[in-house]
């Protein structure tokens, strides 16, 4: 079953990405777990730029406990490409992003797909409550068709 494809327009956070020589595998093309890190990257930028949260020295941190990814078109180096992060739920302690890659001047998406990161403090590990001048800075990224 085919899913539904992401347009350009749902996301109000788009980050460009230049994939590398290195990205490429054997068959020509971006190998399937290089998309997960374009994932990972633009999450965690939207979490830097726009929520305050600082790898280094935030006393919680983002583990990401599910992922998923449907490949749609082939992505190859050299080219620019543009991942969109929407906020598809907030939990208490755990963010739902729905991620889209877009070719450049592309208006669907050639991936797309969704990671959960579980909130927890830094040193115990123990889940924690999202602060909610964490979920005051996502609001604007939530997506107008998320429950």
């Amino acid at each position: 079953m085919k899913p539904e494809l992401k347009q350009r327009q749902d996301y109000a956070f788009l980050l460009p990405i230049q994939t590398r020589w290195a990205d490429n595998d054997m068959y020509g093309h971006v190998n399937n777990i290089t998309y997960y890190s374009y994932f990972d990257t633009a999450a965690n930028v939207l979490l830097l730029q726009h929520a305050g949260l600082n790898p280094q020295t935030s006393p919680i941190i983002g583990l990401v406990v599910d992922s998923a990814c449907s490949f749609l078109a082939e992505l190859s180096y050299p080219e620019v490409i543009e991942v969109g992060v929407g906020i598809s739920k907030i939990g208490n302690s755990s963010l739902r992003y729905d991620l889209a890659i877009f070719k450049q001047g592309q208006t669907t998406a050639a991936a797309q797909g969704h990671f959960v990161h579980v909130f927890v403090d830094r040193q115990t590990r123990k889940s924690t409550s999202i602060p909610q001048d964490m979920r005051d800075a996502l609001a604007p990224f939530m997506l107008h068709d998320a429950s």
